[in-house]
């Protein structure tokens, strides 16, 4: 796939505006209070899914790092993490009553940082959670980790309790940038773990990187990625930096004179993207890439890419448990939320309470829609007819008030409108989120989209 034909500054410019990312369909502003713990017991009696994709949140951080809008806790007290854990495992305890007869496929760790546990912590809530679901022979287990207060002994220990996927928050590796957005750490140090953790035997390591930095440059962002193809990880996210103050507190201590200009923004990007194809990288979706022989760069050749609150994802058969503060579920067709303050969570356990905050079940408007955003998102291509099959509809018929909203992106050349697909070319594969709110039912009731960040 040649880099050069995703950028074109004209239509990304002509493009760039505020929209969803789409890791669900209603996205999760349309959450609800209504959504009771009565509609979450019905959604797993009704889902047609017996295997199950786990998501643990653990909200502790070290130290802030001030681009993050994760929602976190920021300490240095490790005992917090015992606290937390115990009421975690009384989540875990209820919550597992439920899926008794579900299979876990799939087991992801975020945060927060969950490298902020202890070996020991962290082998307590893995016999805890193996204990009261049933696993798969051969699950997925993967965990974020902050490379900054870690021993390489960490890999060992993780891969001894079943872990197989490790993500690493790397961000960017120059000195300026990273004391600016008070991330320090050692390049060294994260090349040495990554080739031990190939030692130890983890079949798949991604990193993180971020562009749009304060004082990121071509230069210096140059450096970053030829770092990365040296540490030669099989996956590699690249996320554009949302700048958004007004939500996320710890912004504010980033001036806006030190961000990167819509134009250097892109060309950051452009540069990203141009180098990682160049290193062999398949370009998945967005913003993930993968080595072509990745699980995710096969299910993106066969048209079975799946997308959800982790992003891209070849497990999409899987309900979607989320365990913690803050975390979110998908269960059959419903979507769901824990409370996201730590005190409130605490609280909802002790008095025997539901910890679920909000959610919504899904109509099958949703569903419809849903699927045609999540081909396009992962696909960029959605077949009519298996549409018309699944949900006995006429597509066109059915979407008669959303297809003309294409109109401006096949002019442009960038969608293609047949009798039997929607196909998105290649060079609007930046553009996708923006093509996919044609069919958002409640974008057109969103009229202040800044509650999403730009596509660039």
């Amino acid at each position: 796939m040649k880099a050069n034909k995703f950028f074109d500054p004209q239509l990304l410019s002509k493009y760039n505006t505020s929209g969803p990312r789409y890791t669900s369909y209603p996205t999760a502003l349309e959450f609800h209070d209504e959504f009771s713990e009565q509609d979450f017991i019905q959604a797993v009696e009704d889902s047609p899914n017996r295997e199950l994709s786990l998501y643990v949140h653990i909200p502790f951080c070290h130290s802030l790092c001030y681009y993050c809008g994760c929602n976190k806790v920021i300490t240095r007290h490790r005992d917090k993490a015992d606290t937390y854990l115990e009421y975690l495992a009384q989540e875990i305890s209820s919550r597992a009553e439920f899926f008794t007869d579900y299979t876990v496929k799939q087991l992801h760790w975020g945060g927060g940082t969950p490298s902020f546990l202890t070996h020991k912590q962290i082998t307590k809530l893995v016999s805890l959670l193996k204990e009261k679901f049933t696993f798969a022979d051969h699950v997925e287990m993967s965990i974020e980790i902050d490379p900054r207060e870690i021993e390489m002994n960490l890999a060992d220990h993780l891969f001894d309790l079943g872990f197989n996927r490790i993500s690493i928050g790397v961000q960017d590796i120059d000195r300026k940038v990273q004391e600016t957005i008070n991330r320090v750490q050692s390049t060294e140090f994260i090349g040495n773990f990554i080739g031990h953790a190939k030692n130890v035997g983890f079949k798949s390591i991604n990193i993180d990187l971020i562009y749009g930095l304060p004082h990121q440059t071509i230069e210096t962002f140059t450096k970053t990625l030829n770092i990365a193809h040296q540490w030669d990880v099989d996956r590699i996210s690249l996320f554009s930096y949302a700048h958004l103050p007004s939500r996320f507190a710890a912004q504010r201590k980033l001036r806006d004179e030190w961000l990167p200009n819509v134009q250097q923004k892109f060309a950051l990007m452009k540069l990203a993207i141009e180098k990682l194809c160049a290193f062999g990288y398949d370009f998945i979706g967005m913003d993930h890439f993968a080595k072509p022989d990745d699980e995710l760069s096969i299910a993106q050749k066969e048209g079975t890419l799946h997308r959800n609150f982790q992003g891209y994802t070849t497990k999409g058969g899987c309900d979607l448990l989320g365990l913690g503060v803050s975390s979110i579920s998908n269960i059959g067709t419903s979507f769901s939320q824990n409370v996201k303050d730590l005190k409130t969570y605490y609280q909802a356990i002790e008095s025997k309470e539901n910890v679920q905050e909000k959610g919504v079940s899904l109509s099958q408007d949703d569903v419809i829609r849903g699927e045609v955003i999540r081909e396009l998102m992962c696909n960029l291509s959605v077949n009519k007819n298996d549409i018309n099959k699944k949900y006995n509809i006429d597509f066109d018929q059915y979407f008669i008030d959303d297809l003309p909203l294409l109109t401006t992106f096949i002019e442009d050349e960038l969608v293609e409108n047949s009798k039997n697909f929607i196909r998105v070319e290649q060079k609007a594969r930046l553009l996708i989120r923006i093509i996919c709110m044609s069919f958002d039912a409640y974008m057109k009731q969103h009229i202040n989209q800044q509650r999403f960040s730009r596509v660039i």
